[in-house]
């Protein structure tokens, strides 16, 4: 019980949430047949469900025995109901914090998923590691729903594991060192240093002895038959050995015998070898009709292994220096299956029989204890580290297992990064060609907005950093954020962007809303709906509304997080994004007029209102280089990339304001256009009357002076 008092020592305090349900769910609603909740025990925070005097089963809450947290870095609450034969009765989820997946999901995809946790068999659960049944996911809820089923399943266990349901047992954390079997030794001894040791254990059993144990027995018909013979003649001398510990193996079998042992052996298969020598035969004869070996078994706590004719090889002789000769000398391999521990104690059981009448027998059974030596075992580091019902384990355990079954989207997401990298080092090749660098910017953004946002449902949220700074001051753990692997990348890759690019690298190409409103805008275009271009001051006062909204929502985060994160509806990625527009018609119609007011402004929303942007905005101005380039003349006389930057980053005297810029490129793209930048065409007249005036072909002049674009970035500022 030490294990769950641990477990439940973190909500100690504030006493069981188990205890804050239980009185807004009644009994008879949430188990059929229930009349009342018992009390909730004093040992662990479970309480009885009755029908009376009668225990249906018991109640309990995941939070109050697993600590995985979901995307707010809090528990996801999920009260449980659990029968005595260890198989759940039901499943409700009664509270979370989840603020991107969970809200805006029908009520009924939520109450099908608990209900499928109806007759789970949590004894076959344990068995299997908590993987024995299949996983119902719901769309745009993946990450969530493998938490909330890693909580139910494990509390789950823990709690039956506790109460004794369904026939577990308390498992109890290791608190000494584990070990396995040392493969890296392989010394040879004699035999009388195995005997000495302990790597070679013996049972002798002499005819006075066996004679008297049937005595004892108290059965008259096997006292009249007594073995005949002197009491001290040997009966049986059995000894025996575990041989598939290499420096055991190759001293008993000798070399060629043990590689043959290996080869015999599949992969988590362990041998042992028996030695018998006196009038009792270990092996008999009936295993010869039937194929079991019936007068020994090996015996482990609560495990049994009866040998079968093809587990069994017979040899000639022991290879140990000095050993002794014995009639019966065999391997028996054990099954990877059997659930056998070499490092662990176990016993050879051996079945003596005596006839009693014609076909009649008797038996009794003697046991030969066996333990491996400590000097054949190595420390296992892996096992020691932590408790097998680790928190910490099963919760890294989980975004692993999470973070494997994402490998692909993993891959392509890393893909997607590297080449919106190479794009932004080498921007002067990548946009070259007006009108490749235009396609190549809407697939990408098209992608953004399939793959990362609607498939994946990869968008990055202000709520995000809210639950960071609330991990940060309650005790920060990387569990919480490493629960979906895109999200984790992308924020890894934004806070790497920052320092190079600023905010742009991520709010220009890789935020699923954003590349919504840039890709509807184009459609408005193409259908010839009018621009509308603010006034350069009104513009510039409306810039730091989004600053506002978001030290609005940091401050009152402090406060409360549940708070905020309704405040935080001002974003509309859930509804556009993750939900794709199946929510209540509020949300759908605050979504609908920000992307409208995008078709007329484009990028509306990034400009004035996001205060996921105005956050990147402020650290991204640590940035440690200025990528993009620029001359003299820009912004006094020429203002065509000011009055072509589709979210006015550009000041009417030039600068580029980083943190407004997107980083779309377009500015790069115009530096070397000859037909609109007034210094590429300034070059490119000033070629041509060198040209003419010299008599040199345009060719010529270019391998001579290089191309007017080369000749013009001599002359930045």
């Amino acid at each position: 019980m030490l294990l769950f008092q641990s477990a439940y020592a973190a909500t100690d305090q504030a006493g069981p949430v188990l205890a804050k349900f239980m009185p807004k769910i009644p009994a008879s609603e949430f188990v059929e047949g229930a009349t009342s909740y018992g009390a909730i025990r004093d040992d662990i925070p479970v309480a009885p469900i009755l029908n009376g005097n009668q225990v249906l089963g018991y109640v309990f809450i995941t939070s109050d025995f697993v600590g995985t947290t979901g995307y707010s870095g809090k528990p996801i609450h999920v009260m449980v109901a659990i029968g005595p034969d260890a198989k759940l009765l039901r499943a409700e989820l009664v509270k979370h914090s989840e603020p991107i997946v969970l809200i805006g999901i029908p009520d009924r995809k939520i109450k099908a998923l608990t209900e499928s946790y109806r007759g789970l068999d949590i004894v076959a659960e344990a068995a299997a590691g908590g993987s024995a049944h299949e996983l119902k996911i719901i769309s745009g809820a993946t990450v969530t729903i493998m938490i909330i089923d890693d909580s139910v399943v494990r509390s789950s266990i823990k709690v039956a594991r506790a109460l004794g349901l369904g026939g577990l047992a308390a498992k109890r954390a290791n608190s000494g060192p584990r070990f396995s079997v040392n493969m890296a030794k392989s010394d040879i001894s004699d035999w009388m240093t195995l005997s000495g040791n302990g790597a070679v254990r013996r049972m002798t059993l002499d005819v006075g002895q066996i004679n008297d144990a049937f005595k004892e027995a108290g059965d008259a018909r096997a006292i009249k038959r007594p073995e005949p013979g002197p009491d001290q003649d040997t009966y049986i001398d059995m000894q025996t050995a575990l041989v598939s510990a290499p420096s055991i193996g190759l001293s008993l079998l000798g070399a060629a015998e043990y590689n043959n042992n290996l080869n015999w052996l599949e992969e988590g298969e362990q041998a042992i070898l028996i030695m018998g020598r006196g009038r009792y035969s270990f092996k008999g004869s009936g295993y010869v009709r039937g194929g079991i070996f019936d007068r020994i078994q090996l015996i482990q706590g609560d495990i049994s292994v009866r040998f079968r004719d093809r587990q069994h090889r017979r040899l000639g002789e022991v290879a140990a220096e000095g050993a002794p000769s014995f009639k019966e000398i065999d391997l028996f391999r054990i099954p990877a299956d059997a659930g056998f521990d070499p490092t662990k104690p176990w016993r050879l059981q051996l079945l003596v029989q005596r006839s009693v009448g014609a076909v009649q027998k008797t038996y009794l059974t003697f046991d030969l204890g066996y333990r491996l030596p400590e000097q054949y075992l190595v420390r296992s580091v892996s096992e020691t580290a932590l408790a097998p019902d680790s928190e910490s384990t099963a919760r890294a355990d989980l975004w692993k297992r999470i973070w494997q079954s994402k490998r692909v989207e993993i891959a392509i997401l890393i893909a997607m990064l590297t080449v919106l990298t190479a794009v932004f080092f080498f921007q002067k090749q990548a946009t070259s060609n007006k009108r490749a660098f235009f396609w190549f910017r809407m697939g990408f953004l098209t992608f953004t907005l399939v793959f990362l946002g609607w498939m994946q449902n990869a968008q990055l949220s202000v709520v995000n950093l809210m639950a960071l700074g609330a991990s940060l001051r309650e005790g920060f753990t990387w569990d919480a954020f490493l629960m979906d692997p895109l999200v984790f990348i992308l924020w890894v890759s934004v806070a790497v962007a920052l320092l190079f690019w600023g905010r742009g690298a991520f709010c220009g190409w890789l935020c699923p809303f954003g590349a919504l409103q840039e890709l509807s805008n184009r459609i408005a275009r193409f259908f010839r709906v009018p621009q509308w271009t603010l006034p350069w001051g009104l513009h510039e006062r409306l810039w730091p509304l989004k600053y506002m909204i978001f030290l609005g929502l940091f401050g009152v985060s402090l406060a409360s997080i549940p708070l905020a994160e309704q405040y935080a509806e001002v974003e509309p990625f859930k509804t556009a994004i993750i939900l794709k527009f199946a929510r209540t018609w509020p949300y759908v119609m605050f979504a609908a007029a920000i992307l409208g007011a995008g078709l007329f402004i484009e990028r509306f929303y990034c400009r004035y209102l996001c205060p996921l942007g105005a956050a990147l905005a402020i650290p991204g101005r640590l940035r440690m280089f200025d990528w993009l380039k620029r001359y003299k003349e820009c912004g006094s006389p020429c203002h065509t990339c000011a009055n072509e930057c589709f979210v006015q980053a550009i000041h009417p005297t030039g600068e580029i304001n980083p943190n407004e810029c997107l980083s779309c490129l377009h500015c790069q793209v115009l530096y070397q256009d000859d037909s609109k930048c007034p210094v590429v065409i300034k070059q490119l007249k000033r070629r041509q009357k060198i040209s003419q005036s010299a008599g040199i072909s345009g060719d010529t002049l270019d391998r001579l002076t290089g191309h007017p674009n080369t000749l013009a970035s001599k002359k930045e500022s």
